[in-house]
């Protein structure tokens, strides 16, 4: 029997351009999104100047939610994405969200638009999913996966809870890929994005993580590899905004 040495090192990630624990990356990841859920919305319409309304209807366009379709939306928390799928055609969405704050506000921003039916609100984490194997016919994760501690881990388990010809989506942050837009991007997500989050959500440091974890995540065609990797087929991606944004899509077969 393996007995692990008194002084061996725990595993470290990244959190952003720091170096933690594995084990502590979860609870650091909870506690930004606890400060930010009450201005959550706001600050996405104010760092990005409404854009991301646009990301998020060019994501539904690719999805194209078709009737009885039961869809699982992890990281969703706030419900933007249950909720544009509802509204076009798509049946039952389950969001998934590690953080209990931030699905709390889902909860009460979906009484407040009169979604009484069609969606579960379930705390979870996107490497152990608590649902079962084959039972969803859609998975979506916007603006969630780069905060994973281990990306290849929630990839195989969305293919896990896939039915066989079930769809793979993701929306994230990406790499730009226009010159000299680059180093605009850059000034601005250091600069301002913290700036924003000091003054309307009272909270800098989590906008300088935001901005770091940005530049931690893989790039487009490295996604890609990653998706096919664990085993998810026809993995492809289409920028958005100049690679801004990317929306990368895969099928369960």
């Amino acid at each position: 029997m393996y007995v692990s040495p008194m002084n061996e090192r725990p595993q470290t990630t990244h959190f952003g351009f720091q170096t933690v624990e594995e084990a502590k990356k979860a609870s650091l990841v909870r506690a930004v999104f606890d400060s930010v859920a009450p201005r959550y919305d706001l600050m996405n319409d104010l760092m990005s100047l409404g854009i991301h309304r646009l990301w998020k209807n060019a994501f539904i366009d690719a999805i194209k939610p078709r009737p009885g379709e039961h869809l699982l939306d992890v990281a969703g928390g706030t419900g933007d994405i249950a909720f544009r799928f509802l509204d076009r055609g798509g049946e039952q969405v389950t969001v998934c969200d590690i953080n209990a704050e931030m699905l709390k506000v889902g909860r009460e921003r979906a009484i407040d638009k009169g979604y009484l039916h069609g969606l579960d609100w379930v705390v979870g984490d996107a490497e152990r999913l608590p649902l079962p194997s084959a039972s969803m016919d859609a998975y979506t994760i916007a603006f969630g996966l780069r905060n994973v501690t281990h990306i290849e881990m929630a990839l195989a388990e969305a293919k896990r809870v896939l039915k066989p010809g079930g769809r793979f989506f993701c929306l994230e942050f990406s790499r730009v890929v226009l010159p000299v837009f680059d180093k605009i991007y850059d000034t601005y997500s250091f600069s301002v994005l913290p700036w924003l989050g000091s003054k309307v959500a009272g909270d800098a440091e989590a906008y300088q993580y935001l901005a770091e974890s940005i530049r931690r995540f893989p790039a487009q065609e490295e996604l890609v590899s990653m998706m096919e990797e664990a085993g998810l087929e026809q993995a492809r991606f289409r920028n958005l905004s100049g690679g801004i944004a990317a929306i990368h899509s895969a099928w369960r077969l």
